[in-house]
């Protein structure tokens, strides 16, 4: 497996985070939108953080105007609106060496540099 990280092109965030990033990072880049996260690849990565929840992003769009906010989601509610629309899940998504590392927080992404940088 390789280490990829899962991102959105067109998202000023995650472009952030990539340029930020170590020069020879070696990371797979897979973009969201163009090329949709598939049932096998969620599962990995669900494998590695322990739940959909954890790589459900709230703060998408969707989320608020869909109602979602209002009711109890379950795990496959969760996996279902992530394979349904990529703007549902937490982004970006870096696995590196069969750690993942989820979202775009400050602490996040030092983590993913100094993990990197070994």
């Amino acid at each position: 497996m390789s280490n990829k990280v899962y991102h959105l092109s067109s998202c000023d965030t995650c472009r952030k985070i990539i340029k930020s990033l170590p020069e020879n990072h070696n990371l797979e880049l897979h973009d969201i939108k163009q090329n949709p996260i598939t049932a096998e690849e969620l599962e990995e990565m669900h494998q590695l953080s322990g739940s959909y929840e954890a790589l459900f992003s709230k703060k998408a769009q969707l989320y608020k105007s869909m109602g979602l906010k209002d009711q109890k989601l379950t795990e496959a509610d969760f996996k279902k609106y992530i394979l349904e629309h990529y703007t549902f899940i937490s982004r970006p998504v870096f696995i590196i060496d069969d750690k993942i590392y989820i979202g775009n927080s400050k602490q996040n992404v030092q983590n993913v540099i100094e993990t990197l940088e070994k």
